[in-house]
């Protein structure tokens, strides 16, 4: 039995269309460069839905609306007990500020699925298709699924 305490990182996802169009994110990951929801790890204190409304504007200079739940997507890493627990929302934009984006972030771009899937982008991780495939296929969940407390 192991006696280290396995403890997943929890993150979370905005996946925001308009006009038929998705907000990524291109940012650097151990030098490479990849593209990517909206999306990074929840912060102590801070409620699910602020940290997936936080991470947006951090990474994308967005103010946004979450509008439903998609849903929990797991990231497992062979041989490893590293895993990521990814709430992944659905959101409308609201307002563009003026905030300068988060260090690693090169630009948050409104790409077509098309461009996204078959442009020369690299995926963060497989995790960013399948959230977009599932918005496509019209997933969707109401936000109260969640219930916290603070």
């Amino acid at each position: 039995m192991n006696d280290t305490l396995w403890c997943p990182h929890a993150t979370v996802a905005t996946i925001i269309c308009d006009q038929g169009r998705y907000l990524m994110v291109e940012e650097v990951v151990n030098g490479q460069q990849v593209l990517n929801q909206p999306a990074g790890h929840i912060d102590a204190g801070e409620t699910i839905f602020q940290a997936a409304c936080r991470e947006t504007l951090e990474e994308t200079g967005w103010e946004v609306e979450l509008t439903a739940f998609l849903g929990i997507y797991v990231l497992r890493f062979p041989n490893s007990d590293e895993a990521y627990h990814r709430y992944a929302f659905l959101a409308r934009p609201v307002r563009l500020t003026d905030r300068p984006l988060d260090e690693g972030i090169l630009r948050a771009p409104w790409l077509s699925f098309d461009e996204i899937v078959q442009g020369d982008y690299t995926l963060r991780s497989h995790l960013v298709r399948q959230c977009l495939d599932d918005h496509r296929r019209g997933r969707s969940f109401p936000l109260d699924l969640i219930f916290e407390t603070q």
